[in-house]
């Protein structure tokens, strides 16, 4: 545990965890050197992989019945995202219901420490946690929910199965490639700096993770990828990549990862006319060989081997492979129309039927 973390937190923690971290025994470590540092731990592992507001509510109400002091979020985003909701609702008691949108949370929060286990999504150093509310995904953004703390530490994510492993990757790189490309008016030279150099670590690493989940040097070169994709994109958000993927997630229990792999290389094809050169100037950070491609050329070859790739490291490459029905297809876009925080962003406009057509060409 880094020094002063536990002193950070105070006497009396709420650790909010991946179940399946928890039974592997992963984070027993970090949390022994809290009990050791003097300081009452509850945990809270009954976080879903999309997670519903509820558990929110729970593990405030763990936080209140104990009074805690800090709160940590070990897993990855779904754990980390309850974890910065909960330390905002416990911290400032504004009900979680008025906390959904832009800037709309008060504060204060716990102080808060995340740890991700994955290297994808980034929230470790967002300001934005999403949560399922009925059947849709809301998404808090607010400046209190960036942590006091971000611990990056490749023994949390040694072993982590191939298939998450690939998931969660190809996530960071939807994260720094849409930062790159956003149409929102806070791009500039350092998030797109940041977005490169995310994807020069992910592009070099991701094989070799998914091949080798031992091997600790990429593993440490994934998280710092991720961490970086996550600060790009916490400055220039993301778009319809995103904003495409939330029905499959919140409609089917689709892992976020996967939906965001499968909808990228599909997005980036409508986004072309509009994003091509910015396409070409990020093709060889991912693909080194691309640099030798002539540069009219380079965005075309760059979308293939993003598909390649996906489909290389094992991810699904189809609605149909994830036994989505066609005939959701009509809803699934008029939900996805409905991310206009997302939307916004995309460097090409997008219609309701153009939302169409990318899911029907995304579905075999």
């Amino acid at each position: 545990m880094p020094d002063g973390v536990a002193a950070l937190l105070g006497p009396r923690i709420l650790i909010v965890i991946d179940a399946t971290i928890h039974s592997l025994g992963l984070a027993d470590p970090f949390i022994a050197s809290l009990h050791a540092a003097g300081s009452a731990v509850s945990l809270f592992d009954g976080v879903s992989p999309e997670p519903p507001d509820s558990n929110v509510e729970i593990a405030v109400g763990m936080a209140r019945d104990m009074s805690a002091t800090g709160v940590v979020g070990i897993g990855g985003g779904s754990a980390m995202d309850v974890a910065k909701v909960v330390a905002l609702v416990a911290g400032s008691r504004q009900p979680l219901d008025q906390l959904y949108g832009v800037n709309v949370a008060t504060g204060p929060r716990l102080p808060l420490a995340l740890a991700p286990t994955t290297a994808g999504t980034g929230s470790e150093a967002t300001p934005v946690a999403i949560l399922v509310a009925g059947n849709a995904k809301k998404g808090v953004v607010s400046h209190h929910l960036l942590p006091d703390v971000a611990i990056l530490d490749p023994e949390l994510t040694v072993g982590l199965p191939p298939a998450v492993t690939a998931a969660t990757g190809v996530d960071a790189m939807v994260h720094a490639i849409e930062a790159y490309t956003s149409a929102s008016p806070n791009r500039n030279p350092v998030s797109q700096g940041l977005a490169q150099q995310a994807l020069r670590l992910l592009g070099a690493n991701i094989r070799r993770v998914v091949d080798d989940g031992y091997d600790r040097d990429a593993r440490g070169a994934m998280l710092l990828g991720s961490f970086l994709a996550g600060q790009a994109f916490a400055n220039s958000p993301v778009a319809a990549v995103h904003a495409l993927a939330y029905p499959i997630g919140s409609r089917f229990h689709v892992a976020h990862g996967i939906s965001t792999a499968l909808m990228l290389p599909h997005v980036m094809r409508f986004n072309l006319p509009n994003a091509a050169s910015d396409y070409a100037s990020i093709a060889a950070d991912i693909f080194p060989d691309l640099a030798e491609t002539p540069l009219h050329e380079r965005a075309d070859a760059m979308i293939r081997a993003v598909a390649e790739l996906i489909s290389a490291i094992g991810l699904p490459t189809s609605l149909q492979a994830l036994a989505i029905p066609e005939q959701s297809l009509p809803d699934m876009a008029a939900e996805a129309m409905q991310q206009t925080r997302l939307l916004i962003n995309n460097p090409r406009p997008v219609t309701p039927e153009q939302a169409l057509r990318i899911y029907q060409g995304a579905y075999r």
